[in-house]
């Protein structure tokens, strides 16, 4: 056998080459165990088409090749095309591999015939009526006892034509596509993720909604081939949550794996017969068993919380809300010192009972299996919405339109007063809210560690976060001295009051803008209703708080009516499921790519550097950072001069796919910055950017690079 990956199984392999090694010199030749033919679907082809061709491997009875993980031992199969200029070919599409048992092996692959596809594209300047010459060099390992290395060179001819042509007949090649396409698994419906122990490894699928009497059989095919022990059973467990495989680990298999994706293929009982599907794993959530953090580590990350807080209140997301605790702190400069302590001590209060609220919320959501991270809510429509009517309505009360609760021109009344009180909570409350779309330094490595700890520990760090974003307001009421240096309150406060609504209005415009990305024109336009009717609400409660019983009457039925069709507006906002919003369509004109990790991969398999951006519309900071930094021209031409490909994950709705990446990073947020060098690992730029930060980083690789190339032994082509 050409490759063995079991050093367990040594003994079997000598013996099997002393029992068999007679046997395989007097085999029948490569070419009649294995007839290869090349197929294409269309009868002739166009410009820019892209069209399927095809390997068709017929095998001899008994014998067998291999898929793209051939198991403990064996040889995928491999295709070298030759295609005239301008023509491109993409990977192999493998057909669901079957299971060979071979002694105490096992090994995937098939066995009768097999169709190994290919989708080619014709350059856009084709000219019609010219001959295409396809041409593939492939290469098999064949086996039954003995395994025999073969090889084929195939060519077909297609005609350019100006039209496209219909595929072949039902008995001719269009049959056999269709047929060799059934055969492919389809991507999976659900999230899955592997648990990793030192021992086993546990793929889970949120399957839900499986009839567990139904389920005969699950089989997982993963690409890797030193990820299982292939010949080893695997358990199958079928709850109301989906299904879990208990696979054994490979002993080759060294530290935390970092590739689990696969094929699962489950058999399932329909009737009086047993129907096989095949789903494509391809991009399943690696977990590990972390162990508590030290209490030197824990220690560690709640100090970079607490200062990732401290510096969120420079951060502009936070300036509304702080805007608001300036001025109150003003208005009650004459208060007493222990008002003062009060009032900072419920706003600190508020803080932390938000931060561990939203905290508490995101842990029991992940530990449902829901992949989400910080800002999670901001990903909701309705929550956007909600967050910016809450706003608006406060810009409104300082405008002037209505008074809520106090009025912030009763200088010298009662701190303590109930009102007072919930009013500094509910601040509090706000800022933690109006903050999380906000990243400061050290907040996403300590974050990333407290997702990856008990929810005890989760805890600790998140209320270090939100200790940080409180304490520069705690500290002034703790110091009334500093509070009485600050202008008596007066008449000019009125002016300062309404002049701190429009930083307010321009955080609603903000999150209007947000909306715009996650749902349609016309739900746009019905949140922007949403906002006329808040407004008349208020304008309707003021009337209501002057006017006399009847009128009185009126506006408060007024407003209320208006804030239960609001209601209405925004339970009923729906993400739409558009294939690529306006700020994805701007990125495509200007070569940047979608991120998906299936790009990723195959940008990082031909060995080219890749930049990942990940972002999101409602973060802040992401949009400051590709402003002042990665869209400036010096960042462009260092792409465009290192073959830099440059791929942006937008988080603003919910992806899966960009949350693992965020994970495997250590981080529960965005941004994200990542630079690969061709197969390395990726370099993790700073959350916040500036082109000679970038550029610094590019400069490296290339220099890593040119090393590299100089450190290559030359030698003359034979």
């Amino acid at each position: 056998m050409r490759r063995m990956r079991s050093a367990p199984l040594v003994v079997f392999v000598l013996l099997s080459i002393l029992g068999w090694q007679q046997p395989a010199r007097a085999a029948a030749p490569a070419s009649d165990l294995v007839k290869a033919e090349l197929l294409a679907e269309p009868g002739a082809i166009t410009r820019g088409q892209t069209f399927w061709v095809g390997v068709r491997l017929r095998m001899k009875e008994h014998w067998h090749t291999y898929w793209r993980n051939p198991g403990d031992s064996g040889e995928a199969t491999s295709i070298t095309w030759e295609l005239p200029q301008g023509f491109s070919a993409g990977p192999i599409q493998w057909p669901t591999p079957t299971r060979i048992p071979v002694g105490p092996l096992a090994n995937y692959g098939y066995d009768g015939e097999t169709t190994l596809l290919s989708q080619i594209t014709a350059p856009a300047d084709l000219a019609p009526s010219s001959e295409v010459a396809i041409n593939a060099h492939v290469t098999w390992l064949v086996c039954e006892k003995e395994c025999i290395p073969g090889e084929a060179k195939l060519s077909l001819t297609l005609p350019a034509a100006a039209a496209a042509s219909a595929a072949g007949s039902n008995d001719g090649p269009g049959a056999a596509f269709e047929a060799a396409r059934s055969r492919l698994p389809q991507m999976s419906p659900w999230p899955a993720r592997m648990d990793v122990t030192p021992d086993t490894l546990t793929l889970q699928a949120a399957a839900k909604g499986l009839q567990r009497d139904a389920i005969r059989s699950a089989q997982f095919f993963p690409f890797s081939e030193t990820l299982i022990r292939h010949a080893d059973p695997q358990t199958l467990a079928v709850t109301a949550d989906g299904l879990s495989l208990e696979l054994p680990r490979s002993a080759l298999t060294i530290g935390t794996p970092n590739d689990a994706r696969g094929v699962l293929v489950i058999d399932e009982a329909i009737g009086a017969s047993t129907v096989r599907h095949a789903f494509a794993l391809g991009d399943v959530a690696i977990v590990t068993a972390a162990p508590i953090g030290s209490l030197g580590t824990i220690l560690q990350a709640a100090l970079l919380a607490l200062l990732g807080g401290l510096i969120l209140n420079l951060m502009p997301c936070v300036f509304p809300v702080l805007s608001i605790k300036v001025l109150s702190l003003i208005n009650h400069a004459g208060q007493s010192a222990r008002q003062l302590r009060l009032h900072g001590l419920i706003y600190t209060a508020g803080v932390l009972v938000t931060f561990v609220g939203l905290a508490g919320v995101l842990l029991a959501l992940r530990a449902g299996g829901a992949e989400i991270g910080w800002g999670f809510q901001l990903q909701s429509p309705i929550a956007v919405a909600v967050l910016a009517y809450v706003l608006f309505s406060m810009g409104l009360s300082l405008s002037g339109v209505f008074h809520f609760g106090y009025s912030l021109q009763a200088v010298g009344g009662n701190l303590a007063h109930r009102t007072g009180l919930s009013g500094a909570f509910f601040a509090g409350a706000l800022a933690v809210v109006v903050a999380t779309p906000c990243t400061a330094p050290f907040m996403g490595t300590a974050l990333g560690f407290a997702m990856t700890q008990p929810a005890a520990v989760s805890l600790v760090v998140f209320l270090a976060l939100g200790l940080g974003l409180a304490l520069p307001f705690l500290l002034l009421t703790l110091a009334p001295q500093l509070v009485g240096r600050l202008p008596r309150p007066g008449a000019w406060m009125e002016t300062v009051k309404q002049a701190l609504a429009f930083p307010i209005y321009a955080t609603v415009a903000w999150l209007m803008w947000v909306l715009a990305q996650q749902v349609g024109a016309s739900q746009l336009f019905a949140a922007m209703i949403g906002l006329v009717l808040v407004a008349l609400a208020a304008w309707s409660f003021s009337i209501w708080q002057t006017s006399g019983t009847w009128g009185g009457r009126a506006a408060a039925a007024v407003a209320v009516a208006c804030m239960i069709t609001t209601a209405v507006a925004v339970a009923g906002l729906q993400r739409d499921q558009i294939e690529a919003s306006p700020a994805a369509q701007t990125t495509a004109a200007a070569g940047i790519e979608p991120f998906s990790q299936r790009r990723l991969d195959e940008l990082r398999a031909e060995n080219r550097p890749v930049f990942v951006n990940m972002t999101a519309a409602w973060c802040i900071t992401c949009l400051v950072n590709e402003r002042v930094a990665l869209s400036t021209d010096a960042v462009k031409s260092a792409f465009a001069a290192g073959n830099i490909a440059y791929l942006k994950g937008d988080w603003t709705n919910r992806n899966p796919e960009i949350t693992r990446i965020l994970e495997r990073h250590g981080r529960s947020g965005v941004p994200l910055y990542l630079l690969y060098a061709g197969g390395d690992e990726p370099v993790i730029l700073p959350q916040i950017l500036t082109a000679a930060t970038v550029l610094q980083e590019i400069d490296r690789i290339r220099d890593r690079n040119s090393q590299r190339r100089a450190d290559l032994p030359t030698s003359a082509k034979e």
